[in-house]
């Protein structure tokens, strides 16, 4: 089943922390499920929970390119434990945020622990994209989207766009 994700504004849902996942069950695990067929649907290549209106410490990713068969990774409770020095720089966009797309700059490379689909720790020392994507991912477990992290004057011209088209639409919860 998909879910569609929850466009920045005017929700404050996406600025809110997310709360720790206390219990990896069968719930848990068709919410991932649930968030992946989102994903694919968007298309998108990471999908926090926070995203679809769950305030949970749940994220999940796969960079798997078109034609090639999916590699989907659910992260529970991810954590930053290293970010390196070395920076990157990648065009990132987000489906809170349609159609608008910019470069941020990040750590190169960073070392995660969480929690897998079953339960279990596991520690992951990731770079290029995944690195970008989790760090994404992670940011908005902690209230912050990816538009935080470029110029006070991009970022207000994108909040006035969506301040636009919400009052194009009907009053009530905005989906994208």
């Amino acid at each position: 089943m998909s879910i569609k994700p929850l466009i920045i504004l005017p929700d404050p849902v996406l600025r809110q922390v997310s709360e720790s996942v206390e219990r990896v069950d069968a719930d848990l695990r068709k919410l991932a499920d649930d968030m992946l067929d989102t994903m694919y649907d968007a298309p998108g290549i990471g999908l926090a929970a926070i995203q679809v209106g769950e305030p949970r410490r749940l994220l999940v990713i796969d960079l798997a390119k078109e034609g090639e068969p999916p590699e989907p990774h659910v992260f529970i409770n991810p954590e930053v434990l290293e970010s390196s020095d070395q920076r990157s720089v990648y065009e990132e966009g987000c489906l809170s945020i349609p159609d608008y797309y910019a470069e941020v700059e990040r750590p190169a490379s960073v070392r995660v622990k969480y929690l897998d689909r079953d339960g279990k720790l596991q520690e992951m020392q990731a770079e290029g994209l995944m690195a970008t994507c989790l760090q994404h991912e992670i940011d908005h477990l902690n209230g912050v989207l990816f538009i935080d992290h470029i110029s006070k004057l991009k970022r207000d011209m994108v909040v006035r766009k969506f301040k636009k088209l919400a009052k194009d639409k009907v009053p009530g919860k905005m989906v994208g």
